[in-house]
């Protein structure tokens, strides 16, 4: 379980939640029996309500692994939305190149190859919905790129915020991630903070946190 809330309520707020089509499961299948960390449950769940609700055009996201994520959101929007994710892994880079194309969306998500700063750096397009899921320690410097590239009424949503409980007791904290849940909380005071901001943190999955302009 995440650590972040109860385990007997996870447990019931994942029952309540449908079976996926049997190729998401098989990724999900996937993910688990070679360790590779996709979204929480739940927090799919709830991604899958945002983009629902948003409708966006243009969604970015940092972090691709095996593609998961991008592919629940562009299934979600029936492929009518652009996906841009970012991914430094090669080996996961083949994956979800695998995997994006066995689901036949191509031509619906961009996989931008290299380390997230350096990209988001060159990107200059307007986001609607920007999905904040890669290196945890370093939200805080993703962050003002991902102000520069989000849509007049888009919104940031950010996952593992909470980090196994950690960001929020320093009784959970181990030592070899003191570093993470220092720069985690400094992310989470920038936009808890700043005046111009409105953000939410949601103890569901491992922590989301959604950011919007006011």
């Amino acid at each position: 379980m995440s650590g972040v809330t109860f385990d007997y309520m996870e447990e019931y707020l994942r029952g309540l939640i449908p079976n996926r089509d049997k190729d998401l499961l098989e990724l999900e299948k996937f993910a688990i029996e070679n360790r590779v960390p996709i979204i929480q449950k739940e927090t799919a769940k709830f991604l899958e309500f945002m983009i629902s609700m948003k409708e966006p055009n243009n969604i970015l996201e940092l972090g691709t692994a095996i593609g998961y994520s991008s592919i629940l959101m562009s299934k979600t929007l029936n492929n009518k939305c652009k996906i841009t994710t970012i991914e430094r892994d090669e080996k996961m880079i083949n994956l979800a190149k695998e995997n994006i194309k066995s689901f036949g969306l191509e031509d619906n998500i961009e996989i931008k190859e290299g380390e997230c700063l350096e990209i988001l750096e060159k990107l200059d397009n307007k986001y609607d919905l920007i999905f904040m899921d890669a290196g945890k320690g370093h939200y805080n410097h993703f962050l003002p790129h991902c102000l520069r590239l989000l849509s007049d009424k888009g919104v940031i949503i950010a996952d593992n915020v909470l980090f196994r409980g950690m960001v929020a007791s320093d009784d959970l904290v181990k030592r070899r991630k003191i570093t993470i849940v220092k720069r985690m909380r400094t992310y989470l005071d920038i936009v808890s903070n700043d005046k111009n901001l409105i953000t939410t943190v949601i103890p569901m999955g491992d922590g989301i946190a959604l950011t919007k302009r006011r």
